[in-house]
């Protein structure tokens, strides 16, 4: 068993490959590169304006589907949807899982929220809102 001292000293020297980002900041982070207002956030999220403003303000902490649907909001690439999931440890989209598959294409080829919906339910999946 290691004593405090050996951990304590693992955490300062590892201190900088830790992720303490929050997740709001990295979301904000995204938003201010799409020039988009909130109410247009809010729209292309399917989302109400108010659980966005708890969102990135972090008092509320977003399902695994909400998030999603923030990312076609803001027009996310596959690569800033899976970091975001990561970061707010949700399982990360998987190509085997048919549901997953047809999100990552929308998201690949800048798909709305809406026409992603449209498939999943046309395919008897669940929507993400």
């Amino acid at each position: 068993m290691p004593s405090s001292n050996n951990l304590d000293h693992f955490l300062s020297e590892n201190n900088e490959n830790f992720r303490d980002t929050p997740l709001q900041l990295t979301l904000q982070r995204l938003y201010t590169t799409t020039g988009l207002s909130k109410a247009a956030l809010a729209k292309q999220s399917g989302i109400s304006e108010v659980y966005l403003h708890q969102l990135f303000s972090g008092c509320r902490f977003p399902s695994r589907n909400r998030l999603l649907c923030v990312c076609f909001g803001l027009g996310a690439s596959v690569e800033d949807a899976q970091g975001l999931l990561r970061q707010a440890r949700h399982a990360p989209l998987y190509t085997r899982d048919r549901r997953d598959a047809i999100i990552l294409y929308g998201l690949s080829h800048s798909m709305t929220l809406f026409q992603i919906n449209d498939k999943l339910f046309t395919e008897k999946l669940d929507t993400l809102c």
